[in-house]
């Protein structure tokens, strides 16, 4: 009897979803000086880059792909260095993501993971920088939205579709998510 009622509770153990986790991480740089350092009056509090849309490049991926490992894929085999990212539609099964979690600097960033939550995919913004991508992403799950900066293991339900305007390689977006630049 005791054996059925352990092979049981590790029978429903096994059928519970996985839940949704967080965590949170320090954005540190080791350097305290750097961390705490004031803004310098030699940045300016807006700059600009210009540049011309070269092309539009409109990715497509199918179930069960990694939206975030797919899009870095793409940004190789396309040889991009330097896109906006102007919208996304479809859906995922499942999701993980990163936002700020505080409003002084160093930033800390929460980790939000849920790999058995099917949402839409309601937008997607960002840039593509040197041929690093920094994707913002929205999700509708529910009556709720949630949104922050794409993380592996979000991964397509129906299809997703996301689009890029390819800037010229000249200009320089390197500074653009540069947090020390202050």
């Amino acid at each position: 009897m005791k054996m059925f009622l352990v092979v049981s509770l590790l029978a429903a153990c096994m059928a519970l979803p996985a839940q949704e986790t967080r965590r949170e991480v320090s954005h540190a740089t080791g350097n305290p000086a750097v961390d705490s350092k004031p803004n310098s009056p030699d940045v300016p509090d807006v700059f600009a880059v210009s540049g011309h849309l070269e092309r539009i490049v409109v990715l497509r991926f199918k179930f069960g792909a990694d939206l975030l490992g797919g899009l870095q894929r793409m940004i190789v085999q396309e040889k991009i260095k330097n896109a906006v990212i102007l919208g996304a539609v479809g859906s995922v099964r499942g999701y993980q993501l990163h936002m700020v979690e505080n409003r002084d600097m160093p930033s800390k960033l929460l980790f939000i993971k849920d790999p058995t939550a099917p949402a839409d995919i309601i937008g997607m913004s960002g840039i593509i920088m040197n041929g690093r991508a920094h994707p913002h992403i929205t999700l509708a799950i529910g009556d709720k939205a949630i949104g922050g900066h794409l993380e592996a293991d979000t991964t397509v339900f129906t299809f997703a579709v996301v689009t890029l305007g390819v800037l010229d390689d000249s200009i320089d977006m390197s500074r653009f998510d540069d947090s020390s630049y202050r």
